[in-house]
């Protein structure tokens, strides 16, 4: 990926012709600019940060800048890519399985901690659409590597069969100052100071409209009108979701005194599904999931939560100051753990309290 190239060579095309590029154009990695971004990992580009699957490949310094370079990073962002590689690489995500599913789930990143905003990540307004170069190139950045050294190629590796625009990048950050509730990594335990990432295998986000709702129970029963359906993976293989409440509605929420837990409960409490309508009453023979509840079989009108406890529902808090909507993310299934980690690896971890296995430092949630 570093080769020498002739003079007058057209640097874009030749990126496509070897099959470098997630099919946008890339920027040239020049040793300067890659140089840069060595520099900021901590120098030593032979130095292997870890392998990515399915492919196995190994994501030296060296090659983690050339495609960081090539999807437009800036060297200062190289600490919460180089981090969020690390936590999709812990065993228990299972990137193996996100890389090759038919599935459209893919590795969703969600930065806390004053590095989103030295680095200038978008929490706000359009916070998971187009605008903002950090969040743009750093979920970039990601999926090149997934591409480039995991061989997570469409139609090769990669079986997806619609995939989501988030497989071209799929990256934000808390809007912590407009939320009434404590950060999303200082709930798992981490400081208010420290850095983190959280990685998600996720579809795409679900709009949830609330414009009339003025206390916290108007406004969740539509959240969990879009948590109850059959139609998304979670409700039919349990594992972890993605609530994110846009701040009209957080603040909304916040006012009566609700907290986080509040939240999460109610949601867990009040969404969930008939086993009869998972099974869709049988009508195509005896349907079992083996990984829903044992005892929903005895009754078709038992009902069956869309995750196994509060716990599996990630909340946090982004968008704009405008607008009453929220956004429902659903997961893969129980195929993959989430995965919270430090940027800096030597921050202060959550306690024992919190209850997560954790390997240096990153909490499997």
């Amino acid at each position: 990926m570093t080769a020498q190239v002739s003079e007058g060579t057209d640097l874009v095309e030749w990126y496509y012709e070897r099959g470098f590029t997630d099919g946008l154009p890339v920027v040239p990695p020049t040793q300067e600019k890659v140089d840069a971004v060595v520099d900021a990992l901590g120098g030593d580009p032979s130095h292997l940060e870890c392998r990515v699957p399915p492919r196995w490949g190994g994501l030296t310094r060296q090659v983690l800048a050339v495609n960081m370079v090539m999807a437009g990073c800036r060297p200062e962002y190289a600490p919460v890519v180089r981090a969020a590689l690390l936590a999709l690489c812990e065993t228990a995500f299972n990137l193996n399985g996100v890389q090759a599913t038919t599935h459209v789930a893919c590795p969703l990143l969600v930065v806390n901690g004053p590095i989103a905003k030295r680095i200038g990540m978008n929490a706000g307004c359009n916070v998971f659409g187009s605008g903002n170069r950090a969040n743009a190139t750093i979920g970039r950045a990601i999926r090149l590597v997934m591409l480039n050294v995991g061989g997570g190629w469409p139609g090769d590796l990669d079986k997806s069969t619609l995939g989501h625009p988030g497989k071209y990048t799929y990256a934000a950050a808390e809007n912590e100052e407009a939320s009434p509730f404590a950060p999303y990594h200082v709930e798992k335990g981490y400081r208010a100071e420290d850095s983190t990432v959280f990685v998600f295998a996720a579809e795409a986000p679900h709009c949830v409209v609330n414009h009339v709702a003025n206390d916290p129970e108007g406004i969740l029963d539509s959240m969990c009108s879009a948590m109850s359906t059959i139609a998304h993976n979670t409700a039919v293989s349990h594992g972890h979701c993605v609530v994110v409440l846009g701040p009209e509605h957080a603040a909304t929420i916040g006012k009566c005194g609700w907290n986080r837990n509040d939240v999460k409960s109610y949601l867990w409490m009040y969404s969930g599904n008939a086993f009869g309508e998972l099974a869709f009453r049988h009508r195509y023979g005896k349907v079992y999931n083996r990984n829903l509840p044992r005892w929903c079989r005895r009754d078709p009108d038992a009902r069956i939560p869309i995750v196994p406890s509060p716990e599996n529902i990630h909340l946090f808090v982004a968008g704009g100051a405008a607008g009453r909507f929220s956004a429902f993310i659903p997961g893969w299934g129980h195929m993959s753990t989430p995965v919270l980690r430090p940027v800096d690896p030597a921050a202060g971890g959550p306690g024992p309290q919190q209850g997560h296995g954790c390997a240096d430092g990153a909490c499997l949630l």
